[in-house]
């Protein structure tokens, strides 16, 4: 199982005002902004002035600049999960001694620092704070979103500790969002490292990146209220959904008590077409996947619909399936009872 390295270890937080979001972007060319990016893998950030310029200085509009700031703090900080779990123990430790807390925190800032600049190793606060330095040299307003990262391993059934930092950024006079520590890569179950790049995360659409972040200001949605129990209540969603721009949408919840032969309709909203071989519903039967046998499927021009018919009693742990990657989870628990 994947693990996202995400763990606040500063607070910081923003009094502008929430506006309208809008994350069609399709119209601009990336290519240079992605090719210079790549020509300055080597840039040092002990001179974060100097990178700013070199990333964007040749970039005609601030999407382009804010661009190649983006993909190059993604594709050359590694996640250090260490970092996560040293916070997350002290936070433990000092749950009842908030000021004991913060004056841990206050020391380790100092070796958090030097680790971002000598190995270029951080968790979220780190790419989060990169992010919003080299857009304000590059005169692009950014800031530091705080909250709740939902992953298979945490805020899960409930928000436990908010635990994940993100951007937000201001361009063509709105806010859009992105996260750069999920878009670098993750950590695999040895909590080694593994850079891989994910597009999903830039600028993405707010309700889509509202199913895995929840701020602790809410006006940082920037979309319609959902509130933290919606947040926790919908189903599990994965890297991968950012990945394919897919937006589950049926059923609302992650865990279901239904009734033998009830029928569930799943459906989701697509970024590009998705073709109906490529969309599945499987579930595990301890370490063995079990693929389900959907029927009534509708492909339209922006959406997926299928249903499927669950007709013996037990507990599924079911996913959804696109291009053979698992895009989110669903618990459903099948009785003789009545559904609810």
């Amino acid at each position: 199982m994947r693990r996202t390295i995400c763990y606040i270890l500063l607070l910081i937080f923003s009094n502008a005002c929430l506006q309208a979001q809008i994350t069609d972007f399709k119209s601009i060319d990336f290519t240079k902004a992605d090719s210079i990016a790549r020509l300055n893998k080597d840039a040092s950030i002990n001179n974060l002035p100097l990178l700013a310029y070199k990333l964007t200085n040749k970039l005609p509009t601030q999407v382009e600049k804010f661009r190649a700031i983006y993909v190059w703090v993604c594709q050359n900080i590694k996640g250090d999960n260490s970092q996560s779990n040293r916070v997350i123990s002290r936070r433990k430790k000092f749950k009842n001694d908030s000021i004991a807390f913060m004056q841990w925190n206050e020391r380790y800032n100092k070796v958090f620092f030097k680790k971002l600049l000598k190995h270029r190793k951080t968790m979220c606060t780190g790419y989060a704070y990169l992010i919003k330095e080299l857009c304000f040299l590059a005169n692009i307003k950014s800031v530091i979103v705080d909250g709740y990262g939902r992953t298979a391993e945490a805020n899960v059934n409930k928000l436990e500790l908010a635990n994940h930092s993100w951007n937000a950024v201001w361009l063509n006079d709105k806010w859009y969002l992105c996260d750069a520590t999920w878009s670098s890569g993750y950590t695999d179950q040895y909590s080694i490292f593994i850079e891989e790049y994910n597009n999903g995360y830039f600028l993405t659409d707010s309700m889509l990146f509202g199913k895995s972040h929840f701020p602790l200001e809410e006006k940082w949605l920037l979309t319609e209220n959902i509130s933290a129990l919606q947040f926790i209540n919908a189903p599990l969603v994965y890297g991968e959904a950012f990945k394919h721009r897919i937006m589950p949408m049926n059923p609302q919840q992650m865990s279901m008590s239904i009734s033998k032969n009830d029928e569930i309709e799943f459906s989701f909203r697509v970024g590009k077409e998705v073709l109906n071989e490529n969309v599945s519903l499987v579930h595990y039967i301890g370490f063995q996947e079990k693929k389900l046998k959907i029927y009534d499927t509708k492909n339209q021009k922006n959406s997926v619909s299928f249903k499927y018919k669950f007709e013996h009693k037990g507990t599924y742990d079911t996913h959804l399936k696109v291009n053979d990657d698992i895009v989110a989870t669903y618990t459903i628990k099948v009785t003789n009872a009545t559904s609810k």
